[in-house]
Parts: structure tokens; C-alpha cells; sequence
């Protein structure tokens, strides 16, 4: 009689492999801990690209000697190094005794100065909260090392998407890290003592005009001018002493420089949000049991139809797709790369099918990162001073 195999007993001696498996990967981050630590001491980079090559030609060589695919080991240790890399900036940013550099555009008081605030206020190790004058500062700041992470508007319910942001991050260099909704509210704000007849120009950051549109309709003669920033326009306005000049601005930002504010909520919307990303140089793990958002960065094959087969992949796998925007590409007339923010983890299975299949339909597809979805059905606006 011939044998008949075990196969649950097969099943079961395969789930145990698993489980030393799985010890063995949490001693290795146990062991990426200590190696942050070292780095942290020695202020040695996070990522070393030789080191890592290293790791990958050893895993190569061994994985052959098993008459394993070295290949698909390959692949497994690249992720296991990018878990680990992910690892040590995580380890860095709870660290309660070093703190964490964030830089944000414009000055105390813009709107992303008070997200930030809002955001990292109470970190055990403190937080260091720099200003930059424009969103590429602000990247490059991230990209040499000066700041930690960088908090970066990406579009608001009422202006729609902030371009300036999604051409940064096809630059390559930054991982979305996390996502911050903030409710923001326009004040018209003045030298003290002005009245809304005596303005002729009021200046803000672009987008703020963008979202105070009917606002501006309803005041014609006051002409509108596009600055850098909110709050930084704020200061011009206290600076210049012209009694015809107002600024587009926060509540908090009239406190910090000494102006009235002559009208409360003039943005076209009561209900005006931004989200803001955040963005360092390495990921961050999605904590366990969080509601998982994913961005890509996709650039199709020119042809009828491509960015349809692309849509319909992510929908056969019952994926959702919460924002989809299009930017030209540098150089290249009437043709554009897309930006893809979808539901769920890049490592869940149906994310990991699909972007399988639409890889065929793409001549460039990244992963911009995986973060905790923000909750923004209700998100705590600005408290007022009394």
C-alpha cells in the first residue's frame, strides 16, 4: 500500500517554519534598534547604500549555495531592508531625548506653522519648528539633512490641489511619511483702527486668495496681490504702516504681528480644509491596525486607453482610489504623469496584484509611501482667543 502524505501535518510543519520565520525577523528589528542607537552616537546616515549592497551580494551568494533563487531573495531582503531602514527612523522619531526638526513654509503664524504646532506639540523629545520661504526650501531642507520632515499642503476642499507639492515629490527623494487635515479659516486682517472702506490691496499666498474668492467678489474695489505667505504677508502689512493695505491670514497670525482683524471666516466655504502631507527621506512603518492610505506616482504608456486599464485594475481588486490628479511632464508637451492616492496598504495583498498588472500599462511607477489615513470627517478647527 502506497503512502499517503501527511498534508495537514506538512501544513502545520510549514506554519511553525513560519513562526521561527517571523522570531527572527523581530530579532533582527530588535537588532536594527541598536544599530539607530549607533548611528544616533556616531552620526552616521540612516540608509548606506554600500552597506546595503554588501547585505544583498552576501544574501546572493548564500541564497545560491541553498540552490534558492537568489533573485526572488533578492527582492525579500530589499524589503526586509526597507523595513529596516523604516524601523530606525521610527526608533529616531519616539527617541524622548532628541528632538525632532520639522520645517514648514512661511512664518509664525502661517496655516502650516499652526498644523505643525497642532501636530507635534507634546513630543516627549521636543520638536524644532523651522520656516522656509518656499515649498523647495522646504524639500531641499529634507533632502540635505537639515530637517528631520517636513509638513507640505497638498490640496484644500475649496482651491483644490496644491501643484507645487506634487511636482516636489516627482522629483524623487521624499517619502509621504503621514497626512495632517487642518481646518483653516480666513481673517482679513489690518493696521489697527483701518476700515474695510479704506483698503484698496490685500495680499496673501496664493491659495488663500484662491479660497477667499467670493470674499473678494463682494469687495471690487480692493485689488488682490499674490505673495509667498500668509502670515509673512501679515508682517508686510504691520511693516509697510499703509492703511490701505490688508493681508489674507490667520487669527494667530494678527496676534503675532500686531494687526485687527476686520472680518472673521471669509473663505468661500465654512467647511475649508487642507491636508497637509508629511514627508522625510526614509518611510515610516503604518502602525498596526491603522486604516492605511498608499500614494503612487505613475507615468503611462502614450496610447488610447492606458490610464482607463490602469483604473479598472485597482477596481477589479476592489480597491479604492480617493484622489487621482494629472501634472504635465517637464519637456514633454500634452503629456502628463499621474498621482494616484488609493486605499489600503502597498504590501496588502489586492494593492500588491494590482500594481503587478498595471506595471505592463506604465513606463515609470512608484510608490510615494504608505501613511495612517488622517481623519478628517471632523477635524478640530483653530480655537479662537477670548
Amino acid at each position: 500500500m502506497s503512502h499517503v502524505p501527511d498534508l495537514q501535518g506538512i501544513r502545520e510543519a510549514i506554519e511553525a517554519v513560519d513562526q521561527q520565520i517571523l522570531a527572527l525577523l523581530k530579532q533582527r528589528m530588535a537588532l536594527v534598534d541598536e544599530v539607530a542607537h549607533a548611528k544616533l552616537e556616531s552620526a552616521s546616515p540612516l540608509r548606506d547604500p554600500q552597506r546595503e549592497e554588501q547585505v544583498l551580494r552576501r544574501v546572493r551568494h548564500n541564497a545560491a549555495a541553498l540552490g534558492l533563487d537568489a533573485h526572488e531573495i533578492e527582492r525579500l531582503y530589499r524589503s526586509i531592508l526597507s523595513m529596516s531602514v523604516a524601523r530606525q527612523q521610527a526608533y529616531l522619531r519616539h527617541l524622548e531625548t532628541t528632538p525632532l526638526r520639522i520645517a514648514y513654509q512661511g512664518v509664525e503664524g502661517s496655516y502650516s506653522h499652526l498644523t505643525a504646532q497642532r501636530q507635534y506639540a507634546g513630543r516627549p523629545g521636543g520638536v524644532l519648528l523651522s520656516g522656509y520661504d518656499s515649498f523647495r526650501d522646504v524639500v531641499d531642507a529634507v533632502r540635505q539633512g537639515l530637517a528631520d520632515l517636513a509638513l507640505l499642503p497638498i490640496e484644500n476642499t475649496t482651491a483644490g490641489s496644491i501643484n507645487e507639492t506634487y511636482d516636489l515629490l516627482a522629483e524623487g527623494g521624499l517619502t509621504i511619511t503621514a497626512e495632517v487635515v487642518s481646518h483653516v479659516e480666513h481673517c482679513l486682517l489690518a493696521l489697527p483702527g483701518v476700515r474695510l472702506e479704506e483698503l484698496r490691496t490685500v495680499i496673501s499666498h496664493p491659495q488663500a486668495l484662491a479660497q477667499c474668492e467670493s470674499f473678494l467678489r463682494s469687495t471690487p474695489w480692493i485689488r488682490a496681490r499674490a505673495e509667498f505667505d500668509t502670515a509673512g504677508s501679515a508682517r508686510k502689512v504691520r511693516e509697510s504702516n499703509d492703511r490701505t493695505l490688508a493681508a489674507i491670514a490667520s487669527e494667530s497670525a494678527a496676534r503675532v504681528f500686531g494687526l485687527e482683524v476686520l472680518r472673521h471666516g471669509i473663505q468661500s466655504q465654512s467647511g475649508n480644509f487642507t491636508r497637509f502631507v508629511e514627508v522625510g527621506r526614509e518611510g515610516a512603518p503604518c502602525p498596526s491596525g491603522a486604516s492605511c492610505k498608499t500614494s503612487l506616482f505613475l507615468a503611462l504608456d502614450h496610447r488610447p486607453g492606458a490610464l482607463g486599464e490602469v483604473l479598472a485594475r485597482f477596481a477589479d481588486r476592489g480597491i479604492n482610489l480617493t484622489k487621482i490628479e494629472s501634472r504635465p511632464i517637464p519637456g514633454v508637451p500634452w503629456q502628463y504623469h499621474f498621482y494616484l492616492d488609493l486605499e489600503g496598504h502597498a504590501a496588502s495583498e489586492p494593492v500588491v496584484a494590482a500594481l503587478e498588472e498595471v506595471r505592463r500599462f506604465t513606463t515609470d511607477l512608484r510608490i510615494l509611501g504608505t501613511y495612517p489615513r488622517a481623519d478628517a470627517e471632523d477635524p478640530s478647527p483653530p480655537r479662537r482667543s477670548g
